[in-house]
């Protein structure tokens, strides 16, 4: 079974940086994601990445700003988020897909997720 733990939340003001990281366990299968979910809202997909072969899809809100990538001998998956707006907060989630649907952010394709971690953006 799939195990994922995140890490680097905290808070940055508008326009800074922040870099999130995921630590898996187990076989994290075709797919590797961040989610996030801001207080009141659903969770939406913020990016995807195929496990093996690196190709990466993003979220028109987020697309040029984050940038996720993956280290498949280390096990772990970054999103670096660059450029952040009050519009970026929220809790994110690592996540890991079975299914070969990569370039779907939807949650559902998803069955192994991490707790989560914060991110706040203000000034």
């Amino acid at each position: 079974q799939v195990q994922l733990e995140e890490s680097g939340g905290g808070s940055a003001e508008p326009g800074g940086s922040l870099r999130l990281s995921c630590k898996a366990s187990g076989d994290t299968g075709y797919c590797l994601a961040w989610f996030r979910q801001a207080p009141g809202k659903g969770r939406e997909g913020v990016a995807t990445i195929w496990t093996h072969s690196g190709s990466a899809y993003y979220a028109d809100s987020v697309k040029g700003r984050f940038t996720v990538s993956r280290d498949n001998a280390k096990n772990t998956l970054d999103l670096q988020m660059s450029h952040l707006t009050p519009g970026d907060t929220a809790t994110y989630y690592c996540a890991s897909s079975p299914a070969p649907m990569c370039f779907d952010l939807s949650p559902q394709n998803y069955n192994a997720w991490g707790q989560g971690t914060q991110v706040m953006v203000a000034a």
